[in-house]
C-alpha cells in the first residue's frame, strides 16, 4: 500500500475521504485550521468530486450545517478548535439527544499550553458533559485510521462522536500508510420525514436520554480496544504501571526508550491480558485512546499493581477514571497523577518533562544529558507575539490613540478612554507601545464589553467614557453582529472600529463572508460590512484608508464628539494578501536617533540596536506609518 508524508490535519481529512465523508464545514482555529483547507485541495484536484466544504460564518452554524447532511444520511464533519466548541456547544448538547442517521465526526483539537489560544480547555471534559464518545489520537497514523473509525461508531449508535486530536497530533508529520476506501455501510435515501424524529420535544428528549445512558455502557465495552505494553528496565522494581492517553502517550513510550537505552537492558513485550504473578521489573503500560472506558479492560490493567502514573496533558480525566474504578472494585492501586502533585496541571507537556517524571516515578537516577536538556528549555528566550511589519492595524490603532490624545489635550478634565479589544491578530494591540486593548474575552465579545463599561461608568454617576470596540472582519460576520444589534437597540454610547484586512489573517489567510472566495477557490457572494451597518439603523460610518494617518485620525476624531452607535471601517489588506509599498530606509544623516518611530509603533522592522536607527528591507513593507511620524523627515525609499 502506500503512503505519503502527512500532516496530522492532512491525516485526518484524507481519513474522512476514505470514509466516504460527503460534507465538510467548520470555522478556522489554530491548530484546527488545516483540515478543511486539506479537503478543500482534495476537491480541487478532482480526487474529491462527491465532496462539499464550507467555511461556515462560526462553529455553531458549521455544526447545524454538517448536522442536516448527516440527518440526510451522508458521512459528514466539522472542524473546530477547543474555544469553539464553547459557540457550538447549544446544538451539539441537543443534537446528541436527537441523534443523526449518517455518521457525524466533531473534530475539536484542544490547544495544550495554550499555544494559541485563549484557554487549555479539555475536550475530553465536554465528551462526558454532553455523553459523547471520545476518539483521542496519539499520532497522525493513528488519526488516520481513527477518523474512519469515529464515523463507523457514529452510525453503529447514530450519535456524533468527538474526534480530539492535540496541537502537535495536528502539526506533527508522520509516513502513514493509505489504507483502501471503507465499505459504505447503508444507502442514502436523503432526508427522511419520520415521526418528527428530528424535532426535540422535552417527551422525546426524556425518552432519548435514557437511550443515551444505555448507549454509553454499550460503547464503553465497544471501546476496548486499548494498548497495552509491559517494559522491563533494569533495576527497576515493584509492581508499576504507567496509563495515558493522547499524545502523552507518544512522549511516554519515547521517555521509556530513553530509559531503556541508559539503562542497557532492554526487554519489551506485547500482550492483551495481565496477570498479577508478572516478573517485579516489568512496568505495565495501558494507553486510554477513547472515552468512555471500559471499566472491565482498565480492571485487568490495574490488578496487581501497587501504583499508576498517569500522564496526560490538561485535566485529570483518565485519573479520575482510574480512581472511580479502584473505588468501585476495592483495589488498593495508588494512582499518581496531577491530583496529588505528581504531574504538573498545567501547560503543555514534553518528552523531556515526561521522561522526569517517570525516573522519578521509577526511582530512577537523573542522566546529566537530561538535566542538560531540561536546563536548556529553560533558559531558551521567549519571543513575545508582535504584530507584522506593515499591519494595518498598527496604523489603525495609532491612529485612534492620536487623535484620543489631541482630542483630549484640548480639555480641561481628560475623557476616560476604554478599548474593548476581540480575537484575532488585533489582540496584540495590547502590547507596548500602543497599549490599546484593555479587555479580551472571546469572539465578538468586545462589542458587547463595551456597553455594559459605559452603562457601569454612568451608573457610578461620572462622565460618559469613550468606550472603543475593536473588531475584525471575519470576527464581524462570526459573533459581532448580535453585539452590534444589542447596542443599537439599547441605544448604546460606543464607537465600534472595524478592522477589515481583507481575510482571517490569524488561522493563515482563510476566506470570509466579505469577501468574493469560498474556500474552494469559487466565486462567493461578498458581503458588505458598511450595508450590513446601515442595514442596522446606524447612520454615523466612516470608511478610511489607516495607512493615510491624516485622514484615518481626523475621521476618528470626528466621532469623539458625537452619542450613539457610530462605526470607523478601517480598511487596509493584511500583508499576507499585499504589500503596501517597497521597503524604506532611513538617511543616517537626518536621524536624530529620538526613537520616536520605536517608542510609538514598536515595529518589528525598526532596529535600534546601534545608532543611526535602521529599517530591515527583508521585514518592511513600506506601509510608511514610520515615515508620517518622523519629525527629522529621515526616513524614505531605499536606495
Amino acid at each position: 500500500m502506500d503512503k505519503a508524508l502527512l500532516m496530522g490535519n492532512e491525516a485526518i481529512a484524507l481519513g474522512a475521504l476514505r470514509a466516504g465523508l460527503r460534507l465538510a464545514s467548520g470555522y478556522p482555529g489554530t491548530p484546527s485550521t488545516e483540515i478543511l483547507e486539506a479537503l478543500a485541495k482534495e476537491l480541487k484536484a478532482g480526487r474529491a468530486p462527491d465532496l462539499y466544504v464550507e467555511w461556515s460564518v462560526n462553529e455553531k452554524t458549521a455544526l447545524e450545517v454538517a448536522a442536516g447532511a448527516a440527518w440526510s444520511g451522508l458521512r459528514a464533519m466539522v472542524t473546530m478548535k477547543q474555544v469553539g466548541l464553547n459557540v457550538a456547544s447549544d446544538p451539539l448538547m441537543s443534537l446528541n439527544y436527537l441523534g443523526v442517521e449518517g455518521g457525524l465526526v466533531v473534530v475539536v483539537a484542544d490547544d495544550p499550553g495554550p499555544i494559541s489560544s485563549q484557554t487549555e480547555q479539555d475536550t475530553r471534559h465536554f465528551g462526558r458533559y454532553a455523553k459523547i464518545a471520545v476518539f483521542d489520537p496519539s499520532s497522525p497514523e493513528e488519526a488516520y485510521a481513527m477518523t474512519g473509525r469515529a464515523f463507523e461508531f457514529s452510525e453503529k449508535y447514530h450519535r456524533p462522536v468527538i474526534l480530539r486530536p492535540t496541537t502537535r497530533v495536528c502539526h506533527s508529520y508522520a509516513a502513514v500508510k493509505l489504507l483502501p476506501p471503507m465499505e459504505k455501510s447503508r444507502s442514502v435515501a436523503g432526508f427522511q420525514k419520520a415521526d418528527n424524529r428530528f424535532v426535540i420535544f422535552p417527551s422525546l428528549a426524556y425518552r432519548n436520554h435514557v437511550q443515551i445512558e444505555k448507549d454509553l455502557a454499550a460503547m464503553a465495552g465497544d471501546l476496548s480496544s486499548f494498548e497495552f505494553e509491559c517494559r522491563r528496565i533494569n533495576g527497576v522494581g515493584s509492581r508499576r504501571g504507567i496509563a495515558s492517553g493522547g499524545i502523552s502517550w507518544a512522549y511516554t513510550m519515547e521517555a521509556l526508550e530513553r530509559l531503556e537505552a541508559a539503562n542497557l537492558e532492554t526487554s519489551i513485550g506485547r500482550e492483551t491480558e495481565f496477570h498479577a504473578d508478572r516478573a517485579a521489573s516489568d512496568v505495565r503500560c495501558c494507553k486510554v485512546a477513547a472515552l468512555p472506558v471500559s471499566e472491565k479492560t482498565v480492571f485487568d490493567f490495574l490488578k496487581g499493581l501497587d501504583e499508576v502514573l498517569v500522564i496526560e496533558e490538561l485535566d485529570p480525566v483518565i485519573e479520575t477514571e482510574l480512581l472511580r474504578i479502584c473505588a468501585a472494585n476495592s483495589l488498593s492501586v495508588k494512582i499518581k497523577g496531577k491530583l496529588n502533585g505528581h504531574m504538573p496541571n498545567a501547560g503543555e507537556y514534553s518528552v523531556a518533562l515526561v521522561t522526569e517524571k517517570l525516573q522519578c516515578f521509577l526511582g530512577l537516577h537523573s542522566s546529566t544529558r537530561q538535566s542538560a536538556a531540561l536546563a536548556l528549555q529553560a533558559l531558551l528566550p521567549v519571543r513575545p507575539p508582535v504584530l507584522c511589519a506593515g499591519c494595518p492595524h498598527r496604523a489603525s490603532f495609532f491612529a485612534v490613540k492620536e487623535a484620543v490624545r489631541k482630542y483630549n489635550a484640548g480639555r480641561a478634565v481628560k475623557r476616560k478612554a476604554v478599548y474593548s479589544g476581540d480575537i484575532g491578530c488585533y489582540t496584540l494591540g495590547n502590547a507596548l507601545p500602543l497599549d490599546m486593548v484593555d479587555t479580551c474575552l472571546c469572539m465578538g465579545a468586545g462589542i458587547s464589553n463595551a456597553q455594559g463599561i459605559n452603562r457601569a461608568e454612568i451608573l457610578l454617576g461620572h462622565e460618559a467614557p469613550l468606550n472603543f470596540a475593536f473588531i475584525g472582519d471575519s470576527t464581524f460576520f462570526h459573533t459581532g453582529i448580535p453585539g452590534i444589534i444589542n447596542a443599537v437597540y439599547s441605544r448604546a454610547n460606543i464607537i465600534i472600529v472595524v478592522l477589515d484586512n481583507s481575510t482571517t489573517a490569524m488561522t493563515g489567510g482563510q476566506p470570509h463572508p466579505g469577501m468574493r472566495l469560498s474556500i474552494s477557490g469559487s466565486p462567493a457572494e461578498k458581503i458588505s460590512i458598511v450595508r450590513v451597518l446601515e442595514s442596522l439603523g446606524i447612520t454615523e460610518i466612516v470608511r478610511v484608508n489607516p495607512f493615510d494617518q491624516e485622514e484615518a485620525r481626523n475621521a476618528v476624531a470626528g466621532m469623539l464628539g458625537k452619542d450613539g452607535v457610530r462605526v470607523i471601517v478601517f480598511e487596509a489588506p493584511c500583508i499576507m494578501v499585499g504589500r503596501p509599498g517597497m521597503p524604506l530606509s532611513i538617511d543616517a544623516e537626518k536621524c536624530s536617533s529620538c526613537k520616536l518611530c520605536v517608542s510609538t509603533l514598536g515595529c518589528p522592522a525598526i532596529s535600534c540596536d546601534r545608532s543611526p536607527l535602521s529599517i530591515d528591507r527583508s521585514l518592511c513593507t513600506g506601509c510608511g506609518l514610520c515615515k508620517s511620524v518622523c519629525p527629522s523627515l529621515a526616513i524614505g525609499a531605499a536606495s
